[in-house]
């Protein structure tokens, strides 16, 4: 298991790395894919996977995602509210006329399947888009799994306190372990990569302070991540990934920390703006 798991992160980081460096419509491409298989895992665990409803989302991914891409006229960002308010349109469309067959605990669940894989998915992308965002999508990584590897570490070594009843393995120490190996990192990345123009301070504060928060928002996500699977009596999401389970088993603290890396970026290019 532990080869299997290690071979499967070594391709992970391979094919991201390639990614990234590409960025545009091949990472935009690979991610509505990832959302897609994400939605069907989640929806799986709700018994939703192959309800109309389901596949109203499945539908809403793929606009979602192609109004984000560079090559469509209508690219903008704007354009993605619109296919968010759409998607909850049409499901309480298909929900009046299918009523009473149907209950609002199912348009619900689909409706936060959306926002919760889709929406957060693509921010991704979008922080890839930023200025600079070739190093820039890297702290998504750093945040999410490099707290991971980080807190995993530290908790296998001095890990005595029990965290949480969500993950039975999850120490305080190794959550610590987790937030200020992430601030490591972010340092370090930011000794490596050219100045950044956008933001208001240089990369070595701004890179550890962005990397630090993020880490402790994947872990709220890990965790969360963790509840549905418990409330619902599953272990993994799936089996996509050999070694780590399925798409949402290994992109759970990746979903939590894209946006907020996009919006902490946008908060640093502010401040960097009011200052100039």
């Amino acid at each position: 298991m532990f080869w299997k798991r290690l071979l499967s992160g070594i391709v992970l980081i391979t094919v991201s790395l390639l990614l990234f460096f590409l960025g545009g419509t091949w990472l935009l491409t690979v991610l509505a894919a990832l959302s897609i298989l994400g939605l069907y895992e989640l929806l799986r665990v709700f018994q939703l996977e192959k309800h109309p409803f389901a596949f109203v989302i499945y539908a809403g991914t793929l606009l979602f995602d192609a109004v984000l891409s560079p090559d469509l006229w209508i690219s903008h960002e704007s354009w993605s509210w619109c296919i968010l308010i759409l998607v909850f349109v049409v499901l309480l469309i298909f929900f009046v006329f299918r009523y009473p067959k149907d209950t609002f605990g199912q348009v619900a669940k689909c409706a936060f399947a959306f926002v919760y894989v889709t929406v957060l998915m693509s921010y991704i992308y979008q922080v890839r888009c930023y200025h600079e965002g070739q190093w820039l999508v890297w702290l998504i990584m750093i945040g999410s799994w490099g707290s991971d590897t980080c807190a995993y570490v530290v908790g296998m070594l001095v890990g005595k306190h029990h965290f949480s009843e969500l993950s039975p393995k999850k120490t305080v120490e190794g959550c610590v372990g987790g937030v200020l190996g992430a601030a490591l990192i972010g340092y370090i990345y930011s000794l490596f990569i050219p100045g950044m123009n956008v933001l208001a301070v240089s990369p070595t504060v701004a890179f550890p302070v962005i990397s630090a928060i993020c880490a402790l928002v994947s872990q709220v996500g890990d965790l969360a991540a963790s509840a549905i699977k418990r409330n619902y009596e599953v272990k993994d999401y799936g089996t996509a990934i050999p070694g780590h389970g399925g798409i949402l088993d290994r992109f759970d603290s990746v979903l939590f920390a894209a946006p907020f890396v996009y919006y902490l970026l946008l908060l640093f290019s502010s401040v960097s703006v009011y200052v100039s």
